[in-house]
């Protein structure tokens, strides 16, 4: 128990770390996560020599890099992230936007992985962070489609389920509109699964310029593309059981 103990601690840090945005200091870290400054600093030290922490010139503690390298480790081992990149750099490149890949893990919708497209803007979030379920275009396929998202109205549940896409515009970021599809990976024996979803974010003026129809119809053919590639892989189904698709 001790050990578990310990290493629930140490993530404590590691996050702590991750979600300040800046170097920390020793009495910070100990204050905020209410541990004693001589346990804080084991845990510290730990992590240094495992290259999980690192300290700037004035002392304060901030993530090493060898996060960097476990987290690339985990992304690049996400099936449908590796099915999926092809499909996100021609989208990113056609459109000049953003496209995001985003699924359920742990009953969490995060970004897997996303391209930045020729445009000015450069939408967050970022690859790993969470996607709020209950005002994002994501959030609504999962809601419709699967697990994950809020109840939504009859009226709206119908619309998503007989179109196929989500639309989120300003809802969670003011000026930004954001359309989204599922990805569907076939299983041959029936309806195929829910893997993840494929969006488009873009500046609402902008997006309006692109025109609904157009991002829709490009994300639904990308997404497609993605899950045959997914289905003529082979791919194992190892993640959240997310969904069905509808008959």
């Amino acid at each position: 128990m001790a050990g578990a103990a310990t290493v629930e601690k140490a993530l404590d840090v590691l996050f702590h770390l991750h979600d300040a945005g800046e170097a920390v200091g020793l009495s910070d870290i100990g204050r905020a996560l209410n541990l004693p400054k001589s346990s804080c600093h084991r845990l510290l030290s730990s992590l240094m020599d495992r290259e999980m922490v690192d300290r700037d010139e004035w002392g304060r503690y901030r993530p090493g890099l060898a996060l960097l390298s476990l987290g690339i480790g985990a992304q690049r081992r996400e099936p449908v992230v590796s099915a999926a990149r092809p499909i996100l750099e021609r989208e990113a490149e056609g459109l000049g936007e953003t496209v995001f890949l985003i699924g359920l893990r742990h009953r969490r919708l995060r970004v897997l992985d996303k391209v930045e497209g020729s445009g000015f803007l450069r939408a967050a979030p970022r690859i790993g962070d969470v996607v709020p379920a209950d005002i994002t275009a994501a959030g609504k396929l999962y809601s419709v489609f699967g697990e994950g998202g809020d109840e939504l109205s009859p009226a709206e549940t119908r619309e998503i389920a007989g179109r196929g896409a989500a639309v989120n515009r300003d809802a969670w970021i003011n000026g930004l509109s954001v359309l989204a599809v599922p990805v569907w990976q076939e299983s041959g024996q029936g309806p195929g699964d829910l893997v993840a979803v494929l969006a488009v974010a873009a500046a609402s003026p902008r997006f309006d310029r692109l025109g609904e129809n157009e991002i829709e119809t490009r994300l639904l053919a990308g997404a497609a593309s993605i899950g045959e590639r997914m289905s003529a892989g082979g791919v194992s189904r190892r993640h959240d059981r997310i969904g069905r698709k509808p008959r």
